[in-house]
């Protein structure tokens, strides 16, 4: 059956995919951001709560995966937190200036991953040539590769997709961007192996008195009164079109 995974930015959006069929969640901070790492408190508590697998992401800031040796050391020391805390894997991603993988740096972060599973990130959908980045990537011993195809949405890009997946010995591809329940079986009649998906809706806050003529964010048309979440019914919904995919 294909692996549904959940992109989750806080405990109570893990508790809601874990309860709705979750397989994995890939744990972040700052949605608007793609995904930052998330805080210690928020680690510790889904350790505590959450039984199905769950990768942080490793990622120091949002933008470029170009990174500083500052950012690049506390990416070493986020890595080895979350090794201490006994998650099952990482999620990250390292370019050069060129668009390539940085290999030396990767090389760094699979030592200090150990025996974490390590997703490389959508980094690869700004690699120069994706089909050498997937070799070294390989060469690695990367467990999987979270795409869109190179395209700004996974259905666009499942043609990419499919020919990432027909390498030899290529770590999983693992399809992202844009999947919901409206186009899953796209990918799953593609032969897709696993599927990320955020089904995240933003709620209206529960602040009753509201300054409404300024913002905290540097986006001064950024609604401070939203928060992120995950939609329960959207996350059982493709648990059930895969469950009734693998049926028929």
């Amino acid at each position: 059956m294909a692996l549904l995974e959940i992109c989750c930015y806080s405990m109570e959006c893990a508790r809601t995919a874990q309860q709705n069929g979750a397989d994995r969640i890939e744990l972040c901070s700052a949605p608007k951001e793609g995904g930052l790492t998330p805080s210690l408190g928020v680690l510790r508590s889904v350790r505590q709560h959450i039984s199905i697998p769950v990768n942080p992401i490793i990622r120091p800031r949002g933008g470029d995966f170009c990174y500083t040796n500052g950012e690049f050391a506390a990416m070493l020391d986020d890595i080895a937190m979350v090794r201490e805390l006994g998650f099952s894997g990482v999620v990250t991603g390292i370019l050069d200036a060129d668009g390539d993988v940085d290999m030396p740096r990767m090389e760094k972060i699979m030592i200090a991953a150990g025996p974490l599973h390590v997703t490389f990130h959508r980094a690869f959908d700004m690699c120069a040539n994706p089909l050498n980045a997937l070799k070294k990537l390989a060469d690695l011993g990367v467990a999987r590769v979270l795409t869109s195809g190179l395209k700004s949405d996974a259905a666009q890009g499942l043609t990419k997709i499919m020919e990432l997946i027909a390498q030899a010995g290529a770590p999983i591809i693992m399809a992202g961007a844009g999947v919901r329940a409206s186009n899953l079986s796209l990918f799953l009649n593609a032969g897709v192996q696993e599927v990320h998906s955020s089904a995240g809706v933003w709620q209206a806050s529960p602040m009753r008195y509201r300054n409404t003529g300024l913002s905290m964010s540097s986006d001064s048309q950024a609604d401070e009164y939203s928060r992120y979440a995950v939609d329960g019914v959207a996350v059982a919904e493709m648990k059930a079109i895969i469950a009734h995919h693998q049926a028929s």
